[in-house]
């Protein structure tokens, strides 16, 4: 399963931006789905998490301005960013727990390419 993240950007603080990430592949089901960020210098850190119910979670730093979705049908997991911080400044990567509905059944965690956001002070 490969995951491929777009919507970054350079934004001014305040600003908004929405990161999408696709997945693709042959006859698999996702499961929790996740942005994960790193800013330079930095570790990188979980910034929200969708599970397949559709229940999410969010790190301190990011509740009540970002909202994650997905959308089951097209296999994609969305990234609302809200009133924007310069330190929100980082990539931002998408990473996603799957498992194969044919045999072999297989599981498996794939992470896209990450996708910079810049927010500019």
């Amino acid at each position: 399963v490969q995951l491929q993240a777009s919507g970054g950007g350079l934004v001014q603080t305040g600003g908004s931006l929405r990161l999408s990430c696709a997945a693709s592949g042959s006859t698999f089901k996702l499961n929790a789905m996740n942005w994960h960020r790193q800013a330079p210098g930095k570790q990188r850190e979980l910034v929200a998490g969708v599970s397949s119910g559709g229940s999410t979670t969010y790190a301190d730093s990011v509740k009540g301005r970002f909202t994650i979705s997905r959308d089951n049908a097209k296999n994609t997991v969305y990234l609302q960013m809200n009133s924007l911080k310069f330190e929100d400044t980082a990539v931002y990567y998408c990473e996603a727990d799957w498992y194969t509905t044919s045999e072999p059944i297989e599981v498996g965690r794939s992470w896209g390419q990450g996708t910079l956001v810049t927010v500019s002070s």
